[in-house]
């Protein structure tokens, strides 16, 4: 009798087992599967004071960068971001500082047209609401006068101001911020800080 009892009683605890085993893979299953098709998390990095970088909205990016963030946190983010990716085509631009550039620059200059690869290229500047292309520069990376990191320059050598050079990271997907410095005899100068995005 007790050798029917312990037949019976194991297939039982079999099946217990079996669904318990059955309901822990589900359980990891679905978690993992939650984990893998959950979308990656992208967080907006905020300075201070309305000074915001938005990981997927390029105009609240560039409103930020011109009306809110002060010159310190516009060095800060410059500091902060990687050399990112080099812009590609016609690119739109806004001069962020000083304010006499930022009331000046619109009706004259409204972006960048860039011809490049993976490792640089070649710019041309659009001018005046016409986008008509002037002041060509060379594009290739390296250090930033402003922290010697690593940054896209770009170079006006071979325009009629080869005095300038703007170097500029990318802030966020599809922006980039940057400086534009004149090489003078005997010292260099800040011209300029200003942000770009693809169109």
């Amino acid at each position: 009798m007790s050798s029917a009892h312990s037949t019976s009683a194991h297939p039982a605890r079999r099946v217990r087992r079996s669904s318990a085993l059955t309901a822990v893979v589900a359980i990891a299953l679905l978690g993992f599967g939650s984990a893998v098709l959950a979308p990656a998390a992208s967080a907006d990095t905020d300075y201070g004071g309305g000074c915001v970088l938005y990981t997927d909205n390029p105009a609240a990016t560039v409103d930020a960068l011109h009306n809110h963030c002060s010159a310190e946190q516009q060095d800060q983010i410059f500091r902060d971001a990687p050399r990112g990716d080099v812009p590609t085509g016609v690119t739109n631009g806004w001069v962020t500082r000083p304010p006499v550039m930022e009331a000046v620059a619109p009706p004259l200059w409204i972006g960048k047209n860039f011809y490049t690869g993976p490792d640089g290229g070649t710019l041309t500047n659009r001018i005046t609401a016409a986008g008509i292309e002037g002041f060509p520069a060379n594009v290739h990376s390296g250090p930033a006068r402003l922290d010697g990191q690593p940054a896209w320059l770009l170079d006006y050598a071979p325009s009629i101001t080869p005095q300038i050079l703007d170097e500029i990271r990318q802030v966020t997907p599809g922006v980039w911020f940057g400086y534009s410095w004149w090489r003078g005899q005997f010292q260099t100068t800040l011209l300029l800080t200003f942000a770009l995005t693809e169109q």
